[in-house]
């Protein structure tokens, strides 16, 4: 674990390195977490054939080939103003989007659960009408994760997704115990049922939250 966490870290220091000088921007934050995310995996990947730390991570570098033409995009970009505000203002778009939608398929899902129960249908099927609360709750969560803020830039795309995953699943976990529980009564089944799906979501969640990396923006 801790020639891990060394050999993590010397890929970080090098990335950073890599790009020192030139401005910050969310799109050279992406950049810069998927070289550290790529050098890191082609370490492992090279220790395992039996190399040592410092041999892997000569040859994880090598493998790149020649990043210059990156360094100088990224240093474009820092520096075109502009071409920041567009692709902010585009991913912001989006993010927004995301999470009016997935508020109202949530909003949907519980006038639903509310409606049918008022109608006097039984609460297994009344409460069926959540599973838009389990669709919808995901989605607001990757629209959020993936926004850019004033203090913190943008979540990676695949993190965000397998953090909204890792909710869905969770609620989902809630919701068939309760419809488990509602439709036969017993606690075990309804348990059984919850236990399996809600330790797939508890598993993602944890093994995401200790391999993250600080989304602050550096003097904020």
């Amino acid at each position: 674990m801790k020639n891990r966490i060394n050999g993590t870290q010397k890929v970080k220091v090098y990335v950073d390195r890599l790009f020192v000088g030139i401005g910050d921007s969310q799109q050279l934050f992406d950049l810069k977490e998927e070289l550290t995310t790529n050098l890191s995996e082609k370490m492992s990947d090279y220790k395992n054939t039996g190399m040592t730390e410092e041999e892997a991570f000569k040859e994880a570098i090598r493998s790149l080939g020649d990043l210059s033409a990156l360094v100088n995009e990224m240093r474009e970009i820092g520096q075109n103003q502009a071409k920041q505000a567009v692709y902010t203002s585009m991913s912001s778009r989006v993010s927004a989007a995301g999470i009016v939608i997935g508020t109202l398929i949530i909003l949907f899902g519980l006038l639903t659960c509310a409606m049918l129960y008022s109608m006097g249908l039984s609460m297994d099927i009344s409460s069926s009408a959540l599973i838009f609360v389990v669709i919808g709750a995901p989605l607001v969560i990757y629209s959020v994760l993936t926004r850019e803020s004033k203090t913190k830039y943008a979540m990676n795309r695949v993190r965000a997704l397998l953090y909204s995953i890792a909710i869905g699943v969770i609620l989902f976990s809630i919701l068939v115990t309760a419809l488990s529980g509602f439709a036969t009564g017993e606690v075990f089944i309804a348990m059984s049922v919850f236990m399996v799906f809600f330790l797939i979501g508890i598993g993602i969640w944890l093994s995401l939250l200790f391999t993250g990396t600080g989304r602050r923006k550096e003097g904020v």
